[in-house]
């Protein structure tokens, strides 16, 4: 009898339709702020909080609010390794609309790193298993209470109280992988603990009551805990660093560690082929590339007509180069250009819009 797969895809339908509206919040919330600093209203940099009373800003809060809830129920149908990868897709889906509707041109590298991540995506999709990691809170709690789960979090929590009472207080400022680490240990485990709710709504909805198991409310108090955790040393590293270098950062390692705390607790490796295995890491590590081309050479303007401008010169007898920074030296003077007025203002909208998660 072939197996019902139709929760994988509700679950993979969720997690892209998530990605379209929080990837398309991201450019209406922004749309909202730039018209409230039109209209001489203060910026939220600047401690201002107008754009309270922009119905756009509103709108693109409410659309991220949905993208959101569909990327929780996402969790309840799909495996954690389709779902958290597939967030990418937000920073494409922003990126391609921003080009449109803000006037941000993407250039070469940015284009490159939107197909690498719509081929990485499919590729996961394709190889991801679609069975059901638990069907029941009994096997749930059986899965959370094993020793690899157990080790797993005990792990993190040690790493993150060092990270945060030790190493915090003296690197955070100077290396932006303290505080990116902290969200990425910590959005794991509540990655872990929004599959666990989704579980008990579905099964609340299908008629089985489990808002009065103690566990329901262990997992909705973990999660709240690491969200807040993480959104807050999340915030501190945006403020910090430099947008560019943050997220394909948090993005990587978030996942990264999402997948591992997946494959311990669920253990989707054992219902994989080594084919569907080396095919999922393939389209993880692609969409990983996509996404450092997209946001690492965000400033740097170099275009197709460039390719084919420098083709045309090396083809002639004598090469003629405009003055100024050759496209290596200005990706070095970007990267390690400190954080001026214009990236605080940007740092600020991302701020607003960021989520990695995923990560």
């Amino acid at each position: 009898m072939k197996p019902d797969n139709s929760g994988f895809y509700t679950g993979l339908a969720l997690a892209i339709s998530s990605s379209v509206f929080i990837g398309t919040s991201f450019i209406v919330k922004k749309k909202g702020l730039l018209k409230v600093a039109s209209s001489s209203g203060m910026r939220a940099g600047q401690g201002g909080y107008a754009y309270l009373r922009e119905w756009l800003w509103w709108l693109g809060l409410i659309t991220m609010a949905v993208g959101e809830i569909a990327n929780f129920t996402a969790y309840a149908f799909a495996p954690a390794i389709l779902v958290t990868p597939l967030g990418a897709l937000s920073v494409l889906v922003s990126a391609v609309l921003a080009s449109r509707f803000l006037n941000e041109k993407q250039n070469l590298h940015g284009k490159i790193g939107c197909i690498l991540s719509i081929i990485g995506s499919t590729v996961l999709v394709i190889h991801a298993p679609q069975e059901e990691e638990v069907k029941d809170m009994d096997e749930l709690k059986i899965k959370l209470g094993s020793f690899g789960f157990v080790a797993y979090g005990v792990i993190v929590i040690v790493i993150t109280f060092g990270l945060i009472f030790f190493y915090g207080r003296r690197y955070g400022k100077t290396n932006i992988l303290v505080y990116i680490s902290i969200c990425s240990l910590i959005g794991s485990l509540s990655v872990m603990g929004c599959k666990g709710l989704g579980l008990v709504i579905r099964e609340t909805a299908h008629g089985h009551n489990l808002l009065t198991d103690p566990i329901a409310w262990l997992l909705l108090f973990a999660v709240l805990a690491c969200v807040t955790t993480q959104m807050n040393y999340l915030n501190k590293a945006l403020d910090i660093f430099n947008t560019s270098l943050v997220t394909p950062i948090y993005y990587v390692m978030f996942t990264t560690l999402t997948i591992i705390a997946s494959a311990i607790l669920f253990r989707e490796w054992e219902v994989m082929g080594s084919k569907d295995t080396i095919g999922a890491i393939c389209g993880f590590l692609t969409i990983i590339f996509g996404v450092f081309l997209l946001h690492a050479f965000k400033d740097v303007h170099f275009s197709l007509k460039d390719v084919l401008k420098i083709s045309t010169q090396a083809n002639g007898t004598t090469i003629m180069r405009k003055p100024g920074p050759t496209i290596n030296e200005e990706s070095q003077a970007f990267l390690m250009q400190p954080l001026g007025e214009k990236d605080q203002e940007d740092e600020e909208e991302a701020v607003y819009t960021n989520n990695a998660n995923h990560l």
